[in-house]
């Protein structure tokens, strides 16, 4: 086999043959080392230099530095179509050492159904406890509707109480997908009912849970978001 199209073919059909999504999986071939190579990039365009150079073959990045350890916890930027994750998914160790992997692609659709699962470490101190949860809330909230323009006069005060700076632009979409849910753990508190009339201008359907398998001493509450507008 010769030639530069019967090298990518190469290592598509071994993508396909050791289950790989993508032949990616394999990139930053040898190619990229010689000083043919080298001149070449030299004489590309910046943008098409960085496009050759940018998707570094994982199996090699992971053989030759050994980043991935068992238990580690990744997370992959740009992993459409999913060849990096797959190969990071091999080199977690067995499901007990407890590694995680996680994948972010602006080809994504976004997410069906966001849980929300954050508390802040309990201080004793209920209002500052309160004002943490429904800031971690609020950024939970953020991250899966995006827009955050309130029109009732209670949306806009709780809104103004509890957004920070870092939260996304007012053009920017959430990565919660039409018609999907959203679970947001609360500490009981006063402020509740305000997110409550906030989600209900964003969803179709909000209502609060105070599971039966809660500790009776326990202020945790869950408002369930559904169908996304």
């Amino acid at each position: 086999m010769s030639g530069a199209g019967g090298t990518a073919d190469f290592f598509y059909r071994e993508a396909q043959r050791l289950g790989y999504v993508a032949r990616s999986a394999f990139k930053v071939s040898a190619f990229l080392l010689t000083p043919l190579a080298r001149t070449v990039c030299q004489l590309l365009p910046s943008h098409a230099r960085s496009r050759l150079l940018c998707p570094s073959q994982l199996i090699q990045i992971q053989k030759q530095h050994k980043l991935i350890a068992p238990g580690a916890a990744v997370l992959d930027l740009g992993c459409a179509p999913g060849a990096w994750l797959q190969v990071a998914c091999q080199n977690l160790g067995p499901l007990e050492k407890g590694g995680v992997i996680v994948g972010v692609d602006v080809k994504e659709r976004g997410f069906s159904v966001i849980l929300s699962d954050m508390c802040p470490v309990v201080s004793g101190i209920t209002t500052k406890d309160a004002a943490i949860s429904c800031e971690l809330g609020m950024r939970a909230l953020s991250l899966a509707v995006g827009k955050m323009k309130a029109k009732d006069s209670d949306c806009i005060a709780i809104l103004e109480k509890f957004q920070s700076s870092t939260e996304p632009d007012p053009d920017e979409d959430g990565i919660l997908r039409r018609g999907g849910s959203l679970v947001i753990k609360f500490l009981e508190n006063e402020d509740i009912p305000g997110f409550g009339k906030f989600c209900k201008e964003k969803f179709k359907k909000v209502s609060l849970l105070r599971p039966k398998a809660t500790r009776s001493s326990s202020r945790e509450i869950f408002m369930v978001c559904e169908g996304l507008r």
